[in-house]
Formats: C-alpha cells, sequence, structure tokens
C-alpha cells in the first residue's frame, strides 16, 4: 500500500489560516479527507498523513477529530505552542490520542532563523522526544545550519525536513540548499519528504522541471530516508496530483522495487510508526 505523508484539508470558516487568502486560487476553497481520497485512491494510495496548516492547538483538534472520523488518516502531524511554559504538559496531553505522530512549528514563517535553537523551547522538544513524536521541519535553504545543530542537540528526537526544504526552484537556486542537504543527509539521522517541490518550481513547471533537485535529495538522503508525500491541496498551485505521482514515478524508475516501496509508503510507516 503506498501512503501519501503530506496533504493537508480545512475549512476556511475556521478562520485560522492567516496564509491562506483569495490570492492562492484556486486552493482558496474548503477541501475535505474525502476530496483528497478522490485524488489519492486511483493511484494506489489508500492511507496519508494529515498535516497541520495553522499555528493553533485548535487545528490540532480539528485533524484529530478528521483522523477519528475516516481510517484512511493514518496519523497527524499537528501544531502546539512549543514555547508555552505547560508545553511538555500540552504535547503529553496531545499525544494520548494515537493518532498523533508529529508537531509542526511553521519555522519558514519566522522572523529568527534560528528560532527553533532557542534554550526555552527545549523541554518541549525532549517532550516530542519521549512520547516518539517526529519533528516536521517546514524550513528554507537559510535553515539548514540549524537543524544540524537541532538534530545534534536532541538525538532522540526524529526530524523530517518537509518539502526538501523548499529550494527555489523556479529561480534556479541551487546553492546553498545542495550543500545544505548533503551536509544534513551525511551528518545526521534526518529524513526528507520528497514533495512540495513541483509547488517551488512556478505556476505552470515544464515535464521534468524538478529533476535535478529530487536526485540530489535521493543520492543524499538514500532510498531509506525519503518518503513521498503530496502536498495536496496545496500542489494544485503548480499541478494535480496525477502529474506530481508520474513524475515521481518517473524519478524512481531506476531503483530497485524494494526501494521504491519504502519511498511511496514503508518509510513514512517507519517514521510514523504508523
Amino acid at each position: 500500500m503506498s501512503i501519501d505523508a503530506h496533504f493537508h484539508c480545512w475549512q476556511l470558516a475556521r478562520g485560522d489560516y492567516g496564509w491562506l487568502t483569495p490570492a492562492l486560487a484556486p486552493i482558496y476553497r474548503d477541501v475535505t479527507v474525502s476530496d483528497w481520497q478522490a485524488q489519492a485512491i486511483p493511484h494506489g494510495v489508500t492511507g496519508g498523513v494529515l498535516v497541520q496548516a495553522a499555528p493553533t492547538e485548535a487545528e490540532t483538534g480539528f485533524l484529530l477529530a478528521q483522523a477519528d472520523a475516516n481510517p484512511a488518516v493514518l496519523g497527524v502531524v499537528g501544531w502546539v505552542d512549543l514555547l508555552a511554559a505547560d508545553a511538555p504538559a500540552r504535547i503529553e496531553k496531545l499525544a494520548s490520542h494515537p493518532r498523533l505522530k508529529g508537531l509542526r512549528p511553521m519555522l519558514q514563517d519566522m522572523d529568527d532563523a534560528r528560532w527553533i535553537l532557542q534554550p526555552a523551547l527545549a523541554p518541549a522538544l525532549r517532550a516530542m522526544a519521549a512520547r516518539g513524536l517526529v519533528l516536521d521541519a517546514l524550513v528554507k535553504s537559510v535553515h539548514l545550519p540549524h537543524m544540524l545543530t537541532l538534530a545534534r542537540r536532541h538525538p532522540d528526537l526524529q526530524l523530517v525536513i518537509d518539502h526538501a526544504a523548499k529550494p527555489g526552484i523556479a529561480g534556479g537556486e541551487w546553492q546553498p540548499w545542495a550543500d545544505g542537504m548533503a551536509r544534513l543527509a551525511a551528518e545526521t539521522g534526518v529524513m526528507c519528504k520528497l514533495s512540495g517541490l513541483m509547488t517551488e518550481a512556478g505556476s505552470a513547471p515544464a515535464p521534468g522541471a524538478v529533476r535535478r533537485w529530487a536526485e540530489h535529495v535521493l543520492a543524499c538522503f538514500g532510498a531509506d530516508r525519503v518518503v513521498w508525500g503530496s502536498d495536496w491541496p496545496v500542489l494544485e498551485r503548480a499541478g494535480s496530483y496525477a502529474r506530481w505521482w508520474g513524475e515521481t514515478r518517473q524519478l524512481l524508475a531506476s531503483l530497485r522495487p524494494q526501494e521504491q516501496a519504502a519511498i511511496m509508503g514503508g518509510n513514512a510507516r517507519r517514521l510514523y510508526r504508523l
């Protein structure tokens, strides 16, 4: 079974998606788990990890409710205020839900690229590690050196880089992204999501536009540390679920069947303990 390790759903009326505005048509609409299933099931993707899209604990509760209602949601990556004085207790409470598998601070939106390294966050990060929760790192190239420091400080905390650290493919960005990813892969046990790249390639990317960046991810992290995700419906800003699925299959075509199976599902099961 293939697993989509990164998809979203949202209800605009909830009102906490500050980034999601009418300017982001066509994704400025309500999106349900069933809508995602309609895209995923034709490609043999029957389960997925539902990831937060708003920096509120109410969002986490909303996502866990979706998981309760739909067994196709194998896990949830939520959000909690990691700086709250009672953050460890909040994490403990949320982690009592069996579908909560990780937390995602929206690091790309922080003014300080070193935000995740402040000492005040250490108790929350230790609490995450103790409960086996994954930290999904929504980062860009500027954050990669700090991810290296974070991984060294908290070796028991599983990290995964979302969207391959969002390289600026449309503008041809290669460095410092390429070296940052290579070093992170070589010196830590961090994993990486093969997701979001098509969106970084612009509104109408040419076929194969992301191949150079995707191949670098595969070369650096290897088939045992790369996890496939769609980032749907954000993906629709650049292409369709079917197109990303097809391009992924082409990217992985030279790998052994067991390596392809790992990237398309097995690694997600291991990462999130699904």
